[in-house]
């Protein structure tokens, strides 16, 4: 037995676009996911509530978002132990220090936001494999396509699919 998780980051809706994720929304109707992650700078309240119609949400808070969100969240998800955090701390994309920040919060999969750009790498530290994903934005991606990520978890296995609107 799977876990379909859909990932996405960056939505900032209400925020830098008026316009609502509708491609994000068709996939999730297609795909039936188990579970909707969301990585910071949500930015509205009906946007949590228009995801939760397709599956449970949990979401951290972005550096742009006034939600009463955590900053950071673990979860575990079929034995693989998720951390999700927006992470504009670490202000732009440095593999070392999230893997740190991965193995700090003692986790296999370390999701993040804040670049709006899609990223996705394992690595290994101290005898640990640690996964790094970044969904990328549906709505307002730097330099990148929009889109956001499918995760499968089966066991230990974590298949991570892509999705582009264009």
């Amino acid at each position: 037995m799977s876990v379909l998780i859909a990932v996405t980051s960056d939505t900032h809706y209400g925020d830098k676009t008026r316009n609502p994720p509708s491609l994000l929304f068709q996939h999730l109707e297609e795909k039936n996911p188990d579970l909707i992650l969301h990585a910071g700078d949500v930015t509205s309240h009906e946007l949590l509530e228009e995801l939760e119609r397709f599956a449970p949400v949990v979401a951290v808070r972005g550096n742009a978002d006034y939600l009463n969100l955590p900053e950071e969240r673990v979860i575990d998800v079929d034995n693989v132990v998720i951390g999700l955090l927006h992470g504009p701390q670490f202000f732009s994309l440095n593999a070392q220090f999230l893997t740190l920040k991965a193995l700090d919060m003692g986790v296999d999969l370390l999701i993040f936001g804040h670049t709006h750009r899609f990223y996705h790498d394992t690595y290994s530290i101290h005898g640990k494999r640690v996964v790094l994903l970044n969904p990328g934005s549906p709505t307002f991606p730097r330099m990148d396509s929009p889109g956001f990520v499918f995760l499968e978890i089966k066991g230990e296995n974590i298949r991570v699919e892509r999705i582009t609107f264009w």
